[in-house]
């Protein structure tokens, strides 16, 4: 720094050479900080200095003069300083020293100059790469910080039982507006992966390309990879992005995406989660292999979730005697939940079944004999499809009905 070198003395002189001047050494690392854009002088340290005690005695740095210089390039990184800036400020004070150099040591033949620049290289080189290795140390210790801060507040923001007032704060830097409206998105991989930061690059990559950088948050958290995100234009487009983007990784598993519906506030965070989740829950036990699942469309599955006493004896009222069927109730459900589907059309039921209508026929029928219920009658049929829904949720008739209390 500026002060620093006017307190350093003076350096020594070669035989036949004048002490060097400090107020140069001050002059070029003032000049050096605006050929790198404003890059703070105190960055250089004793830097100059040395150069100058390399090209007038040929001394090399000591370790704990490079040490120093390493220091500073932490410092720099902590700063907010770029890479590219800090270096450019020790390779613009180098050149300006160089450039000045001969007004000190006019009177050396060319040999001499040869060894002062050889002498200077040596400096040069040196302090650059223990500087940049300062820099980057420093890079891998705040990456990991923040890797910790980010992830105790996603945990945080999840669970919303946190402290509010402590969260908006621990929110701020990372750009979190927990005032606007999120949803919350989670990809689950097919197997687990043994490391995530390639899909963490990705999903942060195109996600900060089309909603900004701000209000994005990308972690993971209990094997899947977490987004919360402001609410884009359509509901299923922040899923559909995600699942696009992971898709396109090289030799990645296949991905299942299930978004929450979008809510207001801190809390709406930690809701927007839980109905992602349940989603992905549900969607396993239904075996629901869709791509990309939105809670908005569960919502029927939760409802007949909550109250599972009705919707077992619903269950066991209405559908229970199709497992005395021929193969028994599975292909019978098959054909009713593609029925009701289709908008109770046997032919686009039969596509949908890789099966001939005839058979969609004579399975409709076996329905109505075994339950009393017609599936072709729509009071009747809303009645099937909600036992329907009821026993996908139930994973019936693959697991017995809960026992009624």
């Amino acid at each position: 720094m500026v002060g620093r070198l006017t307190r350093r003395p003076p350096v020594p002189p070669a035989p036949g050479v004048a002490p060097a001047d400090e107020q140069w050494l001050v002059d070029v690392a003032r000049a050096a900080s605006r050929d790198a854009g404003g890059v703070p002088v105190e960055l250089l340290g004793d830097y100059l200095p040395l150069v100058a005690e390399a090209a007038i005695s040929g001394r090399r740095p000591r370790r704990a003069e490079l040490d120093a210089v390493g220091q500073l390039g932490r410092r720099a990184a902590e700063q907010g300083v770029s890479a590219g800036r800090v270096v450019q400020l020790y390779l613009s004070a180098a050149r300006r020293l160089w450039e000045d150099l001969p007004a000190v040591v006019r009177d050396r033949d060319r040999a001499a100059v040869r060894a002062a620049a050889t002498a200077v290289l040596h400096v040069v080189d040196a302090a650059v790469a223990t500087l940049a290795d300062g820099y980057a140390a420093a890079r891998r210790d705040l990456v990991r910080r923040e890797e910790t801060l980010r992830r105790e507040l996603i945990d945080d923001l999840l669970r919303g039982d946190s402290d509010p007032g402590a969260l908006v704060d621990r929110a701020e830097p990372f750009g979190l507006d927990l005032a606007r409206v999120h949803q919350v998105a989670l990809a689950r991989p097919s197997h687990r992966l043994p490391d995530a930061d390639p899909a963490i690059t990705a999903l942060e990559a195109v996600v900060f390309d089309r909603l900004g950088d701000r209000d994005v948050l990308v972690a993971t958290k209990d094997g899947l990879l977490v987004v919360v995100a402001p609410t884009p234009g359509r509901a299923d487009e922040l899923g559909r992005l995600m699942h696009g983007e992971l898709s396109r990784l090289p030799h990645g598993p296949p991905w299942q995406v299930s978004v929450g519906r979008a809510h207001p506030g801190l809390y709406g965070i930690a809701r927007s989660y839980e109905e992602a989740r349940e989603a992905l829950t549900l969607a396993a036990r239904l075996r629901v292999d869709d791509p990309v699942l939105n809670a908005h469309d569960l919502l029927i599955y939760r409802v007949l979730l909550r109250d599972q006493p009705a919707i077992t004896e619903l269950v066991q009222a209405v559908l229970g005697p199709l497992v005395a069927a021929r193969g028994g109730a599975e292909p019978l459900l098959a054909t009713l939940h593609a029925y009701v589907d289709s908008g109770a059309v046997a032919t686009e039921s039969a596509r949908r079944l890789h099966v001939s209508v005839r058979t969609v026929t004579y399975r409709l029928h076996r329905i109505r004999t075994l339950t009393g219920y017609d599936p072709a009658v729509p009071a009747h049929r809303f009645t099937l499809h909600a036992a329907v829904l009821g026993a996908r949720a139930l994973d019936w008739p693959r697991q017995p009905l809960p026992e009624q209390g």
